[in-house]
């Protein structure tokens, strides 16, 4: 079994909806509309990056990141289209996810039992923040933005932001790790907001990294 197609939440476009391989699941679909396919070669999924985390989240519990690609046709503004120079135009991204190659790209992981695929984000922060043992925040940041390492360094991408009056001072670091202590915030995954304030939060870089089909 290969290219099995999941079209989630309101997917309508007649490309994907029509196709015989194609399931159609909820928005950010849980254990009883992905594990049934975790069988297949390759799962594609059709949604918004909270889908596609949602699905990376059931290879992960299901010890199946070796075993499954991952392809993705983002049908919204998508953080991993832009991280990974996926295509945002639907019929060439269903072609590179069913039929490209697969480049294996770090895969991060929180301390809450969460993913991250593209963008994460913690706003406004006041509190401790530390890359591996570097301590890169003590104070106030207006935002702390957190990616995959696009660059394939230890895993992640942190970016500190403090917005002034002209432009914004940015502190960017590349750890395998990063921790975070701070008053009660907002925590923004993948463009899905996290249901309770955090004063505590971990981004770090699992083990095993993401099979993802980029098509080069």
């Amino acid at each position: 079994m290969r290219g099995i197609v999941l079209a989630c939440g309101n997917t309508q476009l007649p490309m994907i909806a029509q196709r015989d391989d194609v399931h159609v699941v909820p928005a950010r679909p849980g254990k009883d509309h992905v594990d049934p396919h975790l069988d297949a070669e390759r799962l594609v999924v059709a949604g918004t990056d909270a889908d596609l985390a949602a699905v990376a989240l059931r290879l992960l519990r299901k010890e199946k990141l070796g075993s499954v690609a991952l392809g993705y046709v983002p049908l919204a503004d998508s953080s991993v289209a832009a991280l990974w120079g996926l295509s945002t135009d639907p019929a060439r991204a269903l072609d590179i996810a069913l039929n490209g190659d697969v480049d294996p790209v770090p895969f991060v992981r929180d301390d809450v039992g969460g993913v991250l695929m593209g963008l994460g984000v913690l706003a406004p922060v006041r509190g401790v923040g530390y890359s591996d043992a570097d301590n890169v925040l003590r104070g106030q940041a207006s935002r702390i933005e957190c990616t995959p390492d696009p660059d394939r360094g230890a895993g992640l991408q942190v970016r500190i932001v403090n917005k002034r009056f002209f432009g914004s001072k940015v502190r960017v670091s590349r750890p395998r790790a990063f921790q975070l202590g701070c008053l009660p915030t907002t925590a923004v995954l993948d463009g899905h907001k996290h249901p309770r304030p955090v004063d505590k939060w971990t981004w770090y870089r699992h083990t095993e990294d993401l099979r993802l089909v980029r098509g080069l």
